[in-house]
C-alpha cells in the first residue's frame, strides 16, 4: 500500500538506528569523524590515487562553505585556525575570557588507531575464515587451536579487540573466547604480552570497546589457575580507567535496562570485573586494587 511521507521517515530512522548482535552501530559517521580507521577502498585494496576524488569526505569543501571561512578575510592579520573560532558575537576566540575552566575530558572518546590484527587478516597471515554454516556466528580454523603459538597470536588477537567495523571485529572477539576457551596452561605465560592491548583498549574510553574488553578479562581471569595473582602486579596499567568510570552507571528509574542482558552498563561491569579480580587475584589483590580505586569495598573479607 502506498506510504506517505512521515511513514518513510520512519522507516529511515529505523535503518541508521539498527544495531548488530553485539550492541553496535554502524561506523560510517565514526569514520568520518576521524574516530576509528577508514581501512582499504575495496577488498583488493586501494583505487589508484589518479582515478580518486581530490576531496573524498567533502572535509574542505564543508570547510569552505562554513559560516567562519566566508567571513574569513585575509588581510585581517588572523588565520584560517582563528576564523573557525568565531563566537556567537563574531569574536576570535583568543579575544574571549573564558567565563569558566574548559573541561578536563578524561571521559571524552579517542582515536582507534589500526590495530595489528587488521594487518594480520588482511595479508592472510591468520590461520582463520568466516564459517557461514549452522546457526551463529562462528569461526572455521584452519589449524587445531590447541597447536598455536600462543605467544605470537593470542595479543594479536587481543589487540584487535578495539576494531569496530565487521568481520574485524567478530573474528577478533570471537576468535579470543575460542582460543581462551581452549589455551589451558598456555594462557598464564602469555599474560605479560596481554597487558598492553588490554590498557590500550580501555585508554580508548569507548564504551563498547571497554565492555567488551572487561569482559574478555573476566574470562581471562577464570580460564585458568593463578591467572589472576598474574594480573595484580599490572593493575596499575589496567585499573586507572576503571576508576575513572566506576561511577557511570544509568539511573533507569522505574524503566526497563535493556542493556541488562548484553551487560552493557559499563559501572556494573566494573564492580562485576574488579570482585573477579580480587575473588581470583589472591591475598594480595583487594590492597592493589584499593590503592588504585579508594571507594571500592571487598567483597571476599568479612
Amino acid at each position: 500500500m502506498p506510504m506517505g511521507p512521515a511513514g518513510t521517515l520512519l522507516i529511515e530512522d529505523a535503518l541508521k538506528k539498527i544495531i548488530h548482535r553485539d550492541g553496535s552501530v554502524g561506523v560510517k559517521r565514526e569514520k568520518h569523524l576521524g574516530l576509528v580507521p577508514v581501512g582499504t577502498h575495496s577488498l583488493f585494496g586501494d583505487y589508484p590515487p589518479e582515478q580518486m576524488h581530490k576531496d573524498p569526505w567533502r572535509k574542505m569543501q564543508r570547510s569552505a562553505s562554513s559560516p567562519a571561512m566566508k567571513s574569513f578575510n585575509p588581510n585581517s592579520g588572523l588565520n584560517k585556525h582563528h576564523a573557525f573560532s568565531i563566537t556567537q558575537n563574531s569574536r576570535p576566540m583568543h579575544a574571549n575570557v573564558p567565563s569558566a575552566p574548559p573541561k578536563a575530558g578524561s571521559i571524552n572518546r579517542r582515536i582507534v588507531t589500526k590495530t595489528q590484527f587488521r594487518t594480520f587478516y588482511d595479508r592472510g597471515d591468520l590461520p582463520i575464515s568466516i564459517f557461514h554454516g549452522g546457526v551463529g556466528g562462528k569461526i572455521a580454523w584452519k589449524v587445531d587451536i590447541g597447536k598455536l603459538d600462543y605467544h605470537h597470536y593470542l595479543p594479536i588477537f587481543f589487540d584487535g579487540l578495539r576494531e569496530k567495523e565487521d568481520p574485524y571485529r567478530f573474528l577478533a572477539v570471537q576468535g579470543t573466547y575460542d582460543m581462551l576457551q581452549n589455551g589451558g596452561a598456555k594462557i598464564l605465560p602469555v599474560v605479560p604480552q596481554l597487558i598492553i592491548p588490554i590498557k590500550i583498549a580501555l585508554n580508548t574510553r569507548d564504551t563498547e570497546l571497554m565492555t567488551s574488553m572487561m569482559k574478555v578479562v573476566q574470562t581471562l581471569v577464570l580460564s585458568g589457575e593463578m591467572i589472576g595473582e598474574a594480573l595484580v602486579p599490572y593493575y596499575r596499567q589496567i585499573l586507572p580507567i576503571f576508576n575513572i568510570f566506576k561511577n557511570k552507571n544509568e539511573n533507569q528509574g522505574d524503566l526497563m535496562e535493556y542493556g541488562q542482558r548484553k551487560r552493557m552498563n559499563i559501572g556494573d561491569l566494573i564492580s562485576e570485573t574488579l570482585e573477579i579480580l580480587e575473588a581470583h587475584g589472591g591475598e594480595d589483590a583487594f590492597i592493589n586494587i584499593k590503592y588504585m580505586i579508594p571507594t571500592y569495598e571487598s567483597t571476599v573479607l568479612a
